[in-house]
């Protein structure tokens, strides 16, 4: 299933990529009361609640889940911000916008005329 091995690897992968040293990860059976599964600090350690520990007490306790909250505070690592926005818009693109992103823009460049005026998109409807 997973390993250390395999998450360190993968890890390591990820700070490669963005020419960063690896953070140092510690784990914990529960962060800040069972309220988050993670936690970046300044000094570049990151907090992590144990996969085995994710599942118990929560409504969300999918292996998914947790796997986006490593990218969440891998995020945090290496935008080295406290936005929350900027972490989850990383956590998300890594996950499923960058292909789509760079399929968008192949086919923008593909067109023959672009529009003259800029198109207006529909208004997206606001919860209550």
């Amino acid at each position: 299933m997973y390993g250390p091995a395999r998450f360190r690897r993968a890890i390591a992968g990820i700070s490669r990529f963005y020419h960063l040293r690896s953070p140092r990860v510690e784990w914990f059976e529960y962060l800040d009361w069972g309220k988050s599964g993670g936690r970046t600090f300044e000094n570049g350690r990151i907090a992590l609640v144990h996969p085995e520990n994710w599942k118990r007490g929560r409504k969300y306790n999918s292996e998914r889940r947790w796997i986006q909250t490593v990218y969440h505070e891998m995020g945090h690592y290496v935008l080295w911000a406290d936005a929350e926005r900027k972490a989850d818009a990383f956590a998300y693109r890594f996950v499923r916008g960058v292909s789509a992103s760079a399929r968008a823009r192949r086919s923008a460049r593909h067109q023959d005329a672009t529009p003259s005026r800029l198109q207006r998109r529909p208004r997206r409807a606001r919860s209550r």
